[in-house]
């Protein structure tokens, strides 16, 4: 009796997960691109960081972004899944193809016309000058 092997590899799912890590202070926000577990919460152990993400605007109204693509690459070949947000970067940094509401976003940033803020008037304190109808 001759017993082979299955010519078929098996893979075993690998439940992994790139996702946002926030770290920072309050109203300061800093994210770190880790590897984790998909059962794993947020602050659960890490098995790498792949990344960082600074969401608020520097001086210049630029949100900073740090990518190892190549272990990003390698996560994704081992069939680690990807979390929204960071699908969103990865495709607004050129890696995979525009997200779905990356693009919704921008249609909806395009129609709206910009709001213009109605100050109301101070009783004793004068309009501005540039602006007569307050």
């Amino acid at each position: 009796m001759i017993i082979m092997a299955s010519a078929v590899p098996t893979f075993t799912k690998i439940a992994k997960v790139i996702r946002l890590n926030r770290h920072g202070c309050t109203n300061r926000p800093f994210y770190h691109i880790v590897v984790q577990k998909t059962k794993d919460n947020q602050d659960g152990p890490v098995i790498e960081q792949v990344g960082s993400f600074d969401a608020m605007p520097n001086s210049k109204n630029e949100k900073l972004v740090a990518l190892n693509f190549e272990r990003i690459q390698y996560w994704l070949a081992q069939g680690a899944g990807l979390s929204d947000p960071v699908a969103q970067l990865l495709g607004l940094s050129g890696f995979l193809p525009n997200h779905p509401r990356t693009l919704i976003q921008a249609w909806k940033n395009r129609r709206e016309p910009p709001r213009e803020r109605k100050i109301e008037a101070i009783k004793g304190i004068a309009p501005p000058l540039d602006n007569p109808k307050l």
